[in-house]
């Protein structure tokens, strides 16, 4: 039984499983957030919300992914990394736009969507803990799931003083730090992916 490659396909089921649920998690998340960003006209929301619509794609690739040679995997890791570069880059835009225009941030609804955001955030986390060290498009839905937690604390704590300051800055503030967090993960995926790509040549 041992030679069947049996191993290899409930690996690969078990990671489709995962896949499948963070994709679900963050798909519904990123409609979410976004609304409810509108609507308290908050930069830290809206920027979580767009990290959460990368995650879904990212997720996505990793699904077409799972199964293939390491070099697909790899290159899919790539094309992640890439697009949640893209994403901050998105994010820093909207940033400096609500600078110029001006924003009133809602702070009750900051901390209530990002207490919920950070709930669904962490069962992503708990969901992908096991694939942490495993191969390459897997690690990076680690990182992706480690920067969200992050973010969701961010926006709590970026609510909690809109309302002590009765200031919009803390939120601009906490945007900027979400765009640099997804940046920072981009570019650490983008390394491993290229590591792993120079291997199989």
């Amino acid at each position: 039984m041992s030679d069947c490659g049996c191993d290899v396909e409930i690996k690969d089921q078990t990671q489709k499983r995962v896949l499948y649920w963070l994709l679900a998690i963050n798909a519904v998340m990123f409609v979410v957030e976004l609304s409810l960003g509108w609507l308290a006209e908050s930069t830290a929301l809206i920027a979580d919300s767009l990290d959460m619509l990368a995650d879904a794609i990212v997720y996505g690739i990793g699904l077409y992914a799972v199964g293939r040679a390491m070099r697909d995997k790899a290159r899919a890791a790539l094309a992640s990394g890439y697009f949640q570069a893209l994403l901050g880059c998105l994010i820093l835009l909207d940033i400096v736009r609500r600078m110029i225009v001006g924003s009133e941030p809602v702070s009750e609804l900051m901390m209530s969507v990002g207490i919920v955001a950070l709930i669904a955030n962490t069962l992503c986390l708990i969901l992908i803990s096991k694939h942490r060290e495993g191969e390459v498009h897997m690690r990076a839905s680690w990182i992706f799931s480690s920067n969200d937690v992050i973010a969701n604390l961010g926006i709590i704590i970026g609510g909690l003083l809109v309302w002590w300051l009765d200031n919009r800055w803390p939120d601009i503030i906490i945007g900027l730090i979400i765009s640099f967090v997804i940046l920072r993960g981009a570019r650490l995926i983008l390394r491993d992916a290229k590591v792993e790509l120079s291997a199989t040549t």
